[in-house]
Order: structure tokens, then sequence, then C-alpha cells
């Protein structure tokens, strides 16, 4: 890994918008085809494109049964105790619908309503991700949405893998689809003859499923347009050179294009980690994407002090922060942007991916400057409450016609004033 000091730096920001034309032209012509065609085109582009040539889209029972078969019991009971921690920490982010009442009479309040229906994306291709079922799944229970599907590409077989239908009903999906790619997010958004429209999409996938959300955005609701993953370790001289690394490779591993960024106070730290990351990548499995990922988008800054090496941090806005000093608690206050703050040596960022209840669907590319992990309140929707009483409606009417009158709606003005008997426009 590159060794600099922190005065240039390499952005983790890859937006999306950079990926080509012939990419978003090739997303348009799929949701176009799903929308005109419907199941038939999902048959026909999951040939295309995942190479299997399905027949049904939707996962049977035998299926799930089979999965459980599958997966040996202790990996199902982790499955159940993950989810259950998940339901834990999300639970405590619910929201209750509240009303305020004043002494003219008026009501006035704010009702939380769930989505009536989601659709959660789970990625394929290069690894199967059942802890993304839950934590698409399981916040969305807690909301009390009513109608919770899940789409996920096919592999050669034909079949899901039983990780990710294990984790499916373990967290009460109500059905199971195999679909993946931009196909199955204009399915999830226009609707098939198999697939029902949802409300709203969750989940991460690739560049095209990106694009499609984005280019859906509007017909259903989406939760963030995800790039590629990232993770920031902030370190003293305190910090263990071997967790350091392997926490960088944790997400070098998951894509070319993911990053890894190490800023610390410490020369000597920074050097053993690059040797670390060396000795470590060796032994990975998935060691060519994990070095093309440190090798393009991996850095290491050196800072003067944790001061200005939390300033660095802002600036960067990671998806995943470590933060490995010695006293971190001391710098939580001062950390503004960050998806998911990670503290002390314990822990880990893969805690945060599997286990520990907090949702590992996190702002990218700088977004966490403006938004957050997904939660509770991606799956619920809200409802002002007006209710003004006759007191009330006859001391403020004159000024609320006075303001629409100041931005030229007089229909708006004679609407209050009828309630006062006094408007002269009969």
């Amino acid at each position: 890994m590159r060794i600099e000091r922190a005065t240039n730096l390499n952005s983790l920001k890859r937006n999306i918008d950079q990926d080509s034309e012939a990419q978003l032209k090739a997303v348009k012509s799929i949701l176009t085809q799903v929308r005109e065609q419907g199941d038939a085109a999902l048959y026909e582009l999951t040939e295309k494109f995942d190479k299997v040539l399905l027949s049904e889209l939707e996962v049977t029972e035998k299926e799930i049964e089979q999965a459980y078969s599958e997966v040996d019991d202790e990996m199902i009971a982790i499955i159940k105790e993950a989810a259950k921690n998940i339901e834990d920490y999300h639970v405590q982010q619910k929201k209750q619908s509240w009303f305020i009442t004043k002494e003219d009479g008026t009501l006035l309040g704010q009702k939380v309503t769930p989505l009536d229906s989601v659709g959660v994306y789970v990625p394929g291709g290069t690894a199967a991700y059942p802890s993304s079922v839950l934590m698409g799944v399981v916040p969305a229970k807690v909301a009390g949405v009513g109608r919770i599907v899940l789409v996920s590409p096919p592999g050669k077989d034909g079949k899901l893998p039983a990780g990710v239908l294990v984790a499916a009903r373990e967290s009460g999906i109500s059905a199971i689809y195999k679909a993946g790619g931009a196909q199955a997010i204009g399915a999830l958004a226009y609707g098939t003859e198999t697939i029902q429209k949802v409300d709203k999409i969750v989940g991460p996938g690739n560049v095209y499923v990106a694009l499609a959300k984005r280019e859906v955005f509007g017909t259903v609701d989406i939760d963030m347009i995800a790039g590629p993953s990232e993770i920031a370790v902030l370190a003293d001289e305190t910090a263990n050179p071997v967790y350091v690394a392997a926490d960088l490779l944790s997400q070098a591993e998951h894509d070319p294009r993911a990053a890894a960024v190490l800023v610390t106070t410490s020369e000597e730290l920074a050097n053993q980690v690059a040797e670390q990351v060396e000795l470590q990548l060796k032994t990975l499995p998935r060691q060519e994407i994990a070095r093309e990922s440190i090798e393009t988008y991996g850095a290491i800054y050196l800072v003067d002090s944790l001061s200005q090496g939390v300033d660095v941090i802002n600036e960067i806005a990671p998806e995943h922060l470590e933060v490995m000093t010695e006293h971190p608690m001391e710098l939580l206050g001062k950390i503004k942007h960050a998806g998911a703050i990670f503290l002390g040596p314990n822990s880990s960022e893969p805690v945060g991916d599997y286990f520990a209840g907090s949702n590992h669907v996190l702002p990218t590319s700088g977004t966490a400057r403006f938004s957050s992990p997904l939660n509770v309140d991606d799956f619920t929707k809200k409802s002002s409450v007006i209710m003004y009483s006759e007191s009330a409606i006859e001391e403020n009417a004159k000024k609320i016609a006075a303001f629409a009158r100041l931005e030229g709606l007089e229909a708006h003005a004679r609407a209050v004033e009828k309630r006062l008997g006094e408007s002269e426009h009969e």
C-alpha cells in the first residue's frame, strides 16, 4: 500500500455517474423490456445474463426444505441468533405516532404508517449473502411492513444459495423470486404476472442494479444508490498492525473497486500495516480481487495528530470507520461523517456485517455526509395530522389569508375567510 502525507487525499468518491453511457443504455433497455413483457422478459434475461433456463420464478417450499438440509444445524442457529440481534437493535429505532393539543382545542400530530410492500434485493454472483437478507428484511418486519418479497439471481443450477433461503425463511419473508440484475429491479417497480409491484426497493447490488434503482426512483422509493464498499481505519501507535491489515482486506475482497484506507499518526504503524497487508494477501482465496482494490483504491495517510486524522475522516465520510486508538470514545463526538463507527480493537468491521445487530446497508461514496444506514424509518412514512378548533380558526384566519394573498393565492385566502362568514366574494 502506498504511504503518503494526508495533504492531497485520494477521495473514496467513485460516483455512479462515472459509469459508462453504455451501461445506462443497457439498463434502460432492460427496464423497458420488463415493463412491456413481464414474466417473459424475466425468463429471457435470466437465460441471457445468468445462463440458466428457469421453469418458474418463485422459489418453492420444496427448495426451501432442501436448503435446510444443506445447512448444518449450528449455522442455522447462528443465523437465528443474528436475526434476533438485528431485531433487538432495530426495535430501538421504531417511532410512534404522536399528538398534541393546544389550549384553544387545536390538535396537531404525526401518524406513522408502515409501507404496504417492500422488495429486498440480495446480490449473487461472486458470493452468497444471507446477511443481506437479514439486513433488508428484519427492519422491514419491525416497522410492520405487510408484504416483503425477496429477489436474487439464481446460480447455474437454477437455485438460490441454501444460506440465502434459510435466512429468508428465518426472517419471515413473504415470497422469494429467482431474478437478479436490472430486470429484477424492473419487476419490483412495474410488476409482472408473477411478481407484484412493491412500494420500495432496498438492498445493494452491482452497477446495473444501482443504475436501475436510480431509474425507477419516483415510480417506487429506494433506499440509496450504493457504490463499492469502503473502509477507513483511524489509528494511533497503540493499534495492532495485524488487526488493521486484516480489517482493510475484509473490505478489499468485496470488489476490485472497493476502497481501504488507513489514517494514522504513527509512521511505524503505517509501515507495519503495509507489510502485513502484503503478507496476508498471499493466502486470501479472493487475492486477485483484494489486490486490485488495494493497489487502486488503497492508501495509508500520515497525519500529525488525531485531531487532523478526524478531519481527514470527516472529509472522506467512509461507509465503515474503525477507530483503533488508545481512547476511541474520546473521538466519537468529533466524528461527523461515517456510515458505521466501530470503536476499539475488538470491533472488527465484520462484527457489524453479520452479528452485532446494526445494519450493514450503509451510505457509500461520501454520501455518509448526508445519509444514514438502512433503518426502520426507511420502511415507514409519516402523515401530518391537523384538526383546528373553531376558536383557533377564528383567531388565525385573517393571518392565514394575509399570508395567502402575499403569495398571490386568492382562493387560499377566501377558503379560510369562508369560515368567518366575512368573504366579500360569494
